[in-house]
């Protein structure tokens, strides 16, 4: 078949299935106008998050802006979406209340991952320290004094712990007779509670303590670093004392450093998960809600009256106009490739990762054709959804996009996004899938490094302050 037919053929049965599901349908609810969001320190739970309210006027009816070649797209679009779709040049395809604000749900973490590539850099690892403020018998393999942990890794895991512990073994500790210190940020296992985090840090160093969870995300991650070698032996360091949540004292001396995977991985799993968590963590170090808004204006050429942030993670209200998201994800798209990368390398590819796009645009056709970041959140304004990316056409085109909805309810909201981008597929041929080659996520996060030169003397006395 040739392309023209082809095409063709493509239109008529994007226009006849959309005719058929009557996606022509207004929706009552107005287009929310940027407002000044309600600033929270942390996450809201589901209880907040169903009071969360702000003001919302519909803006005068602004007619959507289309490709004139290919008419179609703007026939669908709700009366209270926000769209615009571009390609990597900066033309419109299609644009409707591109300056209005919206609430991007989940979106904001594109911002987020932006601002920690700029501020960090990709190949960029969060360090967990070990410390003794006591001193070492190597005959007992006993430290007499405390462990002391320092660090702010939002993917530190059962896992990553027992590293620990295994490296501690290598160095000859296996009781420590005092307490177990760990700083006021530390956490584990996605626990915002530090010493909560503490405890299961305590209780994952012993192996008589460790939970079977621990033992199987360890044994899972030993697999994977050497695959058909078990372990020779099971790490294991008992501590005596109990656990406190303090700052590492001026006489402790370093005992070795674990280092995360790079930060372009952990944003990986970050962003095909949503992991609320990890961007709020993540989004304290770069100086909160704030500090991320500060890279998308500086970075990212974004008006600062085209976004409000009240979280790093997307949960609560905030406010972004779709021409804002818009600079967003093509700054990141521009950091990614000065570093030799892709929006694959941190962001879900449809139908192929797992996540939050799994089972979306998972047909034979569809399949790695869409690579995106989703939002939801179920009673904020109503409920919003959002799908902010790229698409691949048959045709060699790709095009970015923003959609933002609110009002409709979720189901019906991630529907009508997939169809304004199969549809956009469709007058262009349908889809094509990006080049891609996935690998496991569980790898992403085991990619870690263990720097224990501090302590090679064997000698683990105070040396006076650090």
């Amino acid at each position: 078949m040739n392309r023209s037919i082809s095409n063709s053929v493509w239109t008529l049965l994007a226009i006849l299935v959309f005719a058929g599901l009557g996606v022509k349908a207004q929706e009552p609810s107005p287009t929310p106008t940027l407002t000044k969001p309600t600033v929270i320190s942390r996450p809201v739970t589901d209880a907040e998050d169903s009071k969360a309210s702000d003001t919302l006027v519909a803006p005068d009816v602004e007619k959507p802006k289309t490709d004139t070649e290919r008419p179609g797209l703007d026939s669908i679009l709700y009366s209270s979406e926000g769209v615009l779709i571009e390609t990597p040049e900066g033309k419109t395809v299609l644009s409707q209340y591109a300056d209005v604000g919206y609430n991007p749900a989940s979106a904001v973490k594109l911002a987020t991952a932006l601002a920690a590539l700029k501020t960090f850099g990709p190949a960029y690892r969060f360090d967990t320290a070990v410390w003794t403020n006591g001193t070492f018998d190597r005959q007992t393999g006993t430290i007499t004094g405390d462990l002391i942990i320092s660090g702010r890794d939002p993917s530190f895991h059962y896992e990553h712990a027992i590293d620990i512990a295994q490296e501690l073994n290598r160095l000859g500790v296996r009781t420590v007779t005092g307490d177990l210190i760990v700083p006021p940020k530390f956490t584990m296992n996605f626990d915002y509670a530090s010493l909560r985090s503490g405890e299961q840090f305590y209780d994952t160093l012993d192996s008589t303590r460790r939970s079977g969870a621990a033992m199987t995300a360890w044994l899972s991650e030993q697999s994977i670093l050497s695959p058909g070698t078990p372990p020779a032996a099971v790490p294991s360091v008992a501590v005596m004392g109990a656990v406190y949540v303090d700052s590492v004292p001026k006489d402790a001396k370093l005992l070795l450093v674990h280092r995360s995977s790079k930060i372009v991985d952990v944003l990986k799993v970050l962003l095909c998960y949503s992991n609320n968590f990890m961007a709020e963590r993540i989004g304290d170090v770069l100086g909160g809600p704030d500090g991320v808004r500060r890279v998308a204006i500086t970075e990212a050429g974004v008006n600062p009256s085209d976004i409000n942030l009240a979280s790093t993670s997307g949960l609560g209200v905030n406010r972004v106009t779709p021409r804002a998201m818009m600079k967003i994800y093509r700054t990141l798209t521009a950091v990614l490739a000065k570093n030799n990368l892709t929006v694959a390398d941190i962001l879900p590819v449809a139908g192929i990762d797992p996540g939050t796009l799994q089972k979306r645009y998972s047909n034979s056709l569809a399949r790695g054709s869409v690579i995106a970041k989703t939002g939801t959140l179920t009673h904020t304004d109503g409920g919003v959804s959002a799908l902010v990316g790229q698409m691949r056409a048959s045709n060699g085109e790709v095009l970015y996009f923003v959609i933002f909805n609110r009002g409709t309810g979720i189901v019906r909201a991630r529907s009508h996004q997939d169809q304004i981008v199969s549809l956009a597929l469709g007058l262009r041929g349908g889809p094509s899938p990006f080049a891609y080659q996935p690998g496991t996520l569980a790898m992403r996060l085991a990619d870690t490094e263990m720097n224990a030169t501090a302590a090679r003397s064997g000698e683990f006395e105070p040396t006076g302050n650090q």
